[in-house]
């Protein structure tokens, strides 16, 4: 019965869509559809994959990725490090935002500080690039406070606004979105890039056109992108199948096999530069969301923490949900290059029932305790399955887990506040290199966003010393022993119980050509269409 009612649904969506297909008229629009939906058009207000992935093909930043991840010119034509703590930018002239006015100097400052706002989530790599100042209408200076041995990846993460639009709609700074703020920048959007906001209905279709006046040259034939968000897997599968979408972004790993026997369809897939792992809040002296007989927080002792992680099946997870499209690793980085391809520092703890229930014991819960699982339902692959597997590998050791699955939206606002005793999160992105993990996500909390990532409030000092002398660090050779000692130190104490790096399978129609990056991003500027419809 649940089976029908879900291709019920599918089929009435399926429906819905071509009716909306077969009212637009416009040449090579392309139709895609992901689980979750955008959660702001407000390009400094959330930090998350698929609200950057739209915002991206609207506002752009000084640098851009190529294909290969290599940073590249964008708004910026060229850079250079006049002296250790001062960077000079050259802007790009001839610019225009969507609404016409011109681009320069006074948007970058005005951006790059808006960034660094309280209710911005990328305030951490905002105050990275130091202080900005305008030298003239083409040439920006940052002025940094120490070394910064990454300081163009953290330039690359911060979206260029138009001043003078935000000051007219009085969105000069990002809205709140985790205490449910709303404000004209969280619907409306004025960016310089490849495509410019049509319609935004939250949860329902987001429409971009194509920017004739975009500076750069298109190498796609892409005019009009329609998004639909789809979370349920049968209905974004039905879609494709029948043609009424031409893209999905994230197929079911289950459906992955299926889609590669389906004539007129194609899959591309990748290993994505993130991590999927448990956090724990262990920070409280009492749990928000458990029962645990003595009343203590049973996160802040090793033993507790270590008993969960050797309690993890995660080949299971590999082989039965993830149908073998994920990599299980002990690591604690987006990708392997960020802790220098160091065995050591990606083996896995050991699946140890017989430890695990000695080290509960030990640690005084032989009977085990209760705590809420707070899981995302459409972020990650297979997020919901996964924390309830996890539930179910954790009942071995006594300990009863209740997952409380929700929409990113509801989620993130959840966790933002730490309003949380345990939860799912994943970390990853373009940029590879360690410092981005160590600062914004494991670092105690400070701050100028340090430690702004870290919702289970864990503290090490040790850890936390090593990690801040790495992040300013000038010798390469000194660096990577201050991450690889910072690292091993956080892996020693368990402070996240790490699961897997995704595989991410694209899904598309024959005809639908797509550049797979292992950053998870789709450039629409680089999307063919063959034919038109």
């Amino acid at each position: 019965m649940k089976h029908r009612v879900l291709m019920v649904g599918a089929w009435a969506l399926v429906a819905l869509l071509g009716a909306v297909a077969s009212a637009g008229t416009a040449a090579q629009t392309l139709r895609w559809a992901s689980q979750g939906d955008p959660q702001t058009m407000d390009p400094h207000s959330q930090n998350e994959s698929m609200t950057n992935n739209m915002n991206g093909q609207i506002y752009e930043r000084l640098t851009r990725r190529d294909k290969q991840l290599q940073l590249a010119p964008s708004l910026a034509t060229e850079w250079t490090q006049i002296a250790p703590l001062l960077w000079r930018v050259k802007l790009r002239p001839g610019v225009k935002f969507h609404d016409g006015t011109p681009f320069g100097a006074d948007d970058v400052v005005f951006s790059v500080n808006r960034a660094k706002e309280q209710s911005s989530q990328i305030a951490v790599y905002a105050n990275a690039v130091g202080m900005p100042r305008k030298l003239d209408e083409l040439t920006v200076e940052f002025q940094l406070a120490s070394f910064n041995p990454i300081f163009l990846q953290h330039l690359d993460t911060l979206w260029i606004m138009s001043k003078s639009w935000c000051e007219k709609h009085k969105v000069t700074r990002p809205l709140d979105f985790k205490n449910r703020e709303e404000s004209y920048a969280g619907m409306h959007a004025n960016g310089t890039g490849p495509y410019r906001l049509v319609t935004r209905q939250p949860g329902i279709k987001t429409v971009l056109q194509r920017n004739p006046a975009w500076w750069d040259r298109h190498e796609g034939n892409v005019q009009e992108m329609i998004y639909t968000p789809i979370s349920n897997d049968a209905t974004r599968l039905a879609a494709l199948v029948s043609g009424e979408i031409d893209f999905v972004l994230d197929p079911a790993p289950r459906d992955v096999s299926r889609l590669r026997a389906t004539p007129g369809l194609k899959v591309i897939e990748g290993v994505e530069n993130r991590i999927v792992f448990i956090g724990m809040d262990q920070q409280r002296e009492q749990l928000q969301y458990a029962k645990v007989p003595d009343g203590r927080n049973p996160f802040k002792d090793l033993r507790v923490r270590r008993a969960l992680y050797q309690a993890v099946d995660v080949e299971a997870i590999r082989s039965k949900l993830m149908n073998g499209l994920s990599a299980p690793t002990g690591g604690i980085t987006a990708s392997t290059l960020g802790a220098y391809n160091d065995p050591a520092l990606e083996t896995r703890l050991p699946l140890d029932l017989a430890a695990a229930r000695r080290l509960m014991h030990e640690a005084g819960y032989p009977e085990g305790f209760e705590v809420t699982l707070d899981c995302p339902n459409n972020r990650y692959v297979n997020d919901e399955s996964i924390c309830l597997a996890l539930a179910s590998m954790w009942a071995q050791i006594k300990v009863k887990v209740r997952v409380n699955a929700m929409p990113r939206v509801s989620y993130f606002p959840k966790i933002e506040k730490y309003d949380t005793s345990m939860y799912m999160l994943g970390w990853g992105g373009a940029i590879t290199d360690a410092e981005t993990l160590l600062t914004a996500v494991l670092r105690n909390p400070g701050e100028q966003g340090v430690g702004s990532y870290n919702y289970g409030r864990s503290r090490n000092d040790r850890f936390d010393s090593l990690a801040a002398q790495s992040s300013r660090e000038p010798d390469a050779g000194k660096r990577e022993a201050l991450i690889k000692a910072a690292l091993a130190e956080y892996r020693e104490q368990i402070q996240l119980i790490p699961l897997h790096r995704q595989v991410i399978p694209w899904a598309a129609r024959a005809g639908v050509n797509v550049v797979h990056r292992a950053d998870n991003w789709l450039e629409l500027s680089w999307v063919s269409m063959a034919g038109a419809r």
